[in-house]
């Protein structure tokens, strides 16, 4: 309660208000809201009620709660709310995700931490290195299932589940509801409750004014500049352009830049450092322009509610799209 008062809190989400009762009860869960609804907190303040609740850390422990996400920049996302909230109730925590050093994070697991924020792959590694072990995991995250699912990463998260205790209380989040995640929670979850905010499939937030324009493929630069240049006659806007490949994140970032817009660029070929400093710029609004491919898809936690979403990669060969928040 300490924390929630001091981080201003004055009531909680709906996902947070349904789903704080069923995990601190320390049942299943299957929690469907769109991104952006509070799933984070949701899921956080559980974690550290039941950490304190066990017994502490013996040397050789590996961590009680385990939370897995799909991408580096959503992972650093969840430990920023874990250090909030955990700092008062003395909870430690590691964020642990390929394309930083390994050293910093095998230190903290080999220390101890009560809760360990992870990318599938990174943490497999320090599991088969025996860096850490989940002997003592009794709390089992996984955040924006469905996109891990999408990313290929089933097989990781298998392997990662077997080596959990059967008497853990799994909770599952995700802001769709397809098949594959269906097919997850009935294979790893127990008698669990379905809590659902909203729609069950992948929909638009009313509150955003969509425009889609069809156009062919020599169109695009040209209306993209366009675009631009009336984005850029409104004040304090940020634009976030997705595009579907590595290769053409950079062609229009480079484009886009020669033409005069202060513009940077994030993909998974960028080292963390770069990464940080890139989401960092434009938080800030000192680069007003993202170009992006779907690593920045979830979870950036941009701060402002006046932000232009293009999308600029193809559908059936040809589309051009913006949601202007």
């Amino acid at each position: 309660m300490e924390g929630i008062r001091r981080q201003g809190y004055a009531q909680p989400t709906a996902i947070q208000a349904q789903g704080w009762p069923i995990a601190l009860g320390g049942k299943d869960l299957v929690a469907i809201a769109q991104t952006g609804s509070g799933k984070t907190l949701g899921y956080i303040l559980p974690a550290i009620v039941h950490i304190i609740n066990q017994p502490r850390l013996n040397s050789g422990d590996g961590p009680i709660a385990l939370i897995l996400a799909p991408t580096r920049e959503l992972a650093q996302q969840i430990q920023e709310v874990a250090n909030c909230f955990g700092e008062t109730a003395s909870v430690r925590n590691t964020c642990v995700f390929g394309g930083a050093p390994k050293g910093p994070q095998a230190h903290d697991l080999e220390r101890g931490v009560e809760i360990c924020i992870a990318t599938p792959g990174r943490l497999i590694d320090f599991l088969e290195k025996g860096t850490t072990n989940l002997r003592r995991c009794t709390y089992l995250v996984l955040d924006e299932a469905d996109r891990m699912l999408d990313m290929g990463f089933e097989p990781q998260i298998r392997r990662i589940i077997e080596q959990i205790r059967p008497d853990r209380q799994v909770l599952m989040w995700s802001a769709t509801w397809p098949k594959e995640v269906r097919a997850l929670a009935e294979d790893f979850l127990s008698n669990y409750t379905h809590l659902n905010i909203g729609s069950l499939t992948l929909s638009a937030n009313h509150n955003i004014i969509q425009i889609v324009d069809v156009c062919q493929e020599f169109e695009k630069d040209m209306k993209l500049f366009r675009l631009l240049q009336e984005i850029g006659t409104e004040k304090e806007n940020k634009t976030i352009i997705f595009v579907e490949t590595k290769r053409k994140v950079d062609d229009i970032t480079r484009n886009i830049r020669r033409d005069g817009w202060q513009a940077l660029s994030i993909h998974g070929d960028k080292n963390q450092q770069e990464r940080d400093h890139v989401l960092q710029e434009f938080r800030s609004g000192r680069a007003p322009i993202l170009v992006a491919t779907d690593v920045a898809a979830r979870g950036l936690g941009l701060g402002n509610p006046k932000c232009h979403r293009i999308e600029n990669h193809a559908i059936n060969h040809f589309d051009v799209i913006q949601w202007k928040y």
